[in-house]
Order: C-alpha cells, then structure tokens, then sequence
C-alpha cells in the first residue's frame, strides 16, 4: 500500500530540523493532493495552516504597486509570526510568483524557516536536480538550480518515486516507496 503524501512529509519533519533552510516543499502539479496533504497535517497534528494567497492579499489590498513590491517580506513575516508553533504550513502560494510584487518566492519562503519547519506547496516539478514553476516563456517562470530545501514530489510529478535533500554542501538522492 502506498504511503500517504502527507505521512511522507511527516517523515520528513524532524530531518529539516536540522538544515539550515528548515523548509520541506511539496512539488506537483495542481490537483495532485498538496493542499489534502496539508490539511490532513493540520488537522492531525495541530499545525497550523495558512492560505498565502489570501491572508497576502487581504494586505495588500490597499497598498499601491510600489508598495507591495516593497512589504511584501515583512508582511509575510507578520502573517507566518501570527501563527505560532514548531511547524507551519503553507498552501496557495502562487501569489509570491505574481511579477507585480517583484519577489523571489523561495527566498521569502526560506526566510520563514530559519526559525521554524516550514511545509509549503509549490505548483511544480523537478526537473532533475532544479526546481520548477510555470514554463518557459511564461511570465512567472522560474528554474532553481539545486535548491537548499527537501522536497517531497507529489504522484502527479513525472518524477514521484525521489525525494531530492539538498544542503549546503552536498545534494543526494533517496528512493521512497
């Protein structure tokens, strides 16, 4: 029987612990379960889970366009500081890709998990050993070569059956089940 995608990142928990990105992303494709995962962690484990898209815009709402480019990392520092706790979860978070607040989504998420585990989702894939969102050619495309995080693929990745750990000095590779 196959293990439950968010019992994998369960797993993985305590192992981000000890990284200096303490940041677990849940690559896939839309509709390949990131958000049942997170919400199956919430509710089993009391961690708390935030909807980036909407807790960041109902921020921003009032700002101008220079102005959020600018808040941006502080006001999300503020949203993931009001729910306290050893893990946060994050889902939804296409808006840190929008080109109009001018940001480096995996620069703001990692900022979050200095401190604390962060789970969040990524509407993507991995594309060997780089991270990916959109495609090329799209505005909000982006291509990480070997990021600093663990990712946990999701069944609708065309690579599901590897967890990529990558830290600051070596990238290696685990099978899972």
């Amino acid at each position: 029987m196959a293990v439950a995608l968010s019992q994998k990142v369960a797993d993985r928990v305590p192992e981000a612990a000890n990284l200096y990105y303490r940041l677990i992303l849940i690559v896939g494709p839309p509709r390949t379960g990131k958000t049942k995962a997170l919400r199956d962690l919430a509710q089993g484990r009391d961690w708390p889970l935030v909807n980036v898209n909407l807790e960041l815009s109902e921020r921003l709402l009032d700002l101008t366009s220079k102005q959020r480019a600018l808040r941006v990392p502080r006001l999300l520092g503020e949203i993931a500081d009001g729910h306290p706790g050893e893990v946060l979860l994050l889902d939804n978070t296409e808006i840190l890709f929008s080109t109009e607040l001018q940001q480096d989504p995996l620069r703001l998420i990692q900022g979050l998990s200095r401190n604390r585990t962060v789970v969040a989702t990524w509407c993507g894939e991995m594309d060997g050993e780089d991270l990916v969102y959109a495609t090329p050619g799209h505005p909000e495309y982006r291509k990480v070569h070997r990021p600093q995080v663990l990712v946990v693929a999701t069944a609708g990745d065309p690579n599901p059956t590897e967890q990529v750990h990558l830290d600051h000095q070596t990238a290696s590779k685990e099978k899972i089940a």
